[in-house]
């Protein structure tokens, strides 16, 4: 653990070495002489600095090189945290691009306990990369709208109780991966007193190694149920906006913007964002058609056909109202 530490320390400070010689040649770049000016006055030691256009260039070329390499290391050293889970990383692999994802004969054998004991196939999502991608099925026109720069930041919650812990991951992977760096201010997970011991140490480790400062856990020392976790989350959260979660989703780009800047306009607003659908036996992501989500009197969610209005103004970005906000 200590050598992992020094080898850790090196990069970092290999890292800001060399990010401090790029920004050295970026500030001490040749000056050109102007029209009727001498080149002993503005550069007097001319003869002593014989470095090129192209010399410059070379060695910035060497030195982006140089970075690339570290950043690949880093890379490697994070990837590793995932595989000392037996989970994987990365954009490819099973499921990819939303697809269907399958195991082997001698695979589904394995994965019928863990299937009856979480109601999907855990098993199946350990083979899947917490990274995979999955496809944008925004209309068009949401894809061309632009929001400013100034939108408040968010902290994401997550609760969970005995949740598989690569569902748990994957969730986080795809919070980051598709939320803007500036928007997101924390995610935190609520722990509703789980059982299983994968959800102790080792997820509290890996997200402290994996993503330090950004990542909290949240840990009820008896089981508080949905709402009251929920709450406790909250109380630990310290973004302008909070926005709940349940702990086995996957975020596509773009879906932060115009939740935060409905808020931004009126704060008293509950914004649902579209949600389709991930699959419980092969995680295939699938897609579900225009529609608001509300609640019946015994507050069962339900999937709600947007308004006559919705529909006549043949706008698929509009946001569909349900409801009127309290005073």
């Amino acid at each position: 653990v200590a050598c992992l530490r020094g080898v850790k320390v090196l990069l970092v400070l290999n890292l800001i070495a060399v990010a401090g010689f790029v920004l050295f040649l970026a500030k001490c770049r040749p000056i050109t002489a102007k029209s009727g000016d001498s080149f002993h006055d503005i550069h007097p030691r001319a003869e002593a600095a014989n470095l090129t256009a192209h010399g410059i260039s070379s060695i910035q070329d060497a030195v982006l090189k140089r970075l690339s390499l570290l950043e690949d290391i880093v890379y490697r050293q994070l990837n590793g945290l995932s595989k000392s889970l037996g989970l994987i990383e990365g954009y490819g692999g099973r499921g990819k691009g939303g697809l269907p994802a399958t195991l082997s004969p001698e695979e589904e054998e394995k994965a019928k306990g863990p299937h009856e004991k979480y109601g999907y196939n855990s098993y199946l999502s350990e083979k899947i990369s917490l990274d995979r991608s999955i496809p944008d099925y925004r209309p068009t026109k949401c894809k061309e709208l632009k929001y400013g720069k100034d939108l408040p930041q968010i902290s994401i919650i997550f609760i969970f109780v005995n949740e598989a812990l690569s569902v748990i991951l994957r969730s986080v992977h795809s919070a980051v991966n598709h939320t803007p760096a500036h928007l997101l201010k924390e995610i935190i997970l609520v722990d509703d007193n789980s059982d299983e011991e994968e959800l102790k140490a080792p997820l509290e480790e890996y997200v402290n190694k994996r993503y330090p400062g950004l990542v909290k856990v949240v840990r009820n020392q008896k089981r508080e149920g949905l709402i009251r976790a929920r709450i406790e989350g909250w109380k630990a959260a310290t973004g302008q906006i909070t926005g709940f979660f349940d702990a086995h989703v996957e975020f596509t780009a773009g879906w932060a913007e115009p939740v935060l800047s409905r808020i931004q306009e009126n704060r008293r607003r509950v914004i649902l964002p579209s949600i389709d659908n991930i699959k419980q036996d092969n995680f295939e992501v699938q897609r579900y058609e225009n529609s608001a989500h509300g609640y019946s009197w015994e507050l069962w969610c339900m999937y709600i056909s947007p308004p006559k209005d919705w529909w006549d103004a043949g706008d698929p970005s509009l946001p569909i109202r349900y409801g009127e906000s309290l005073g």
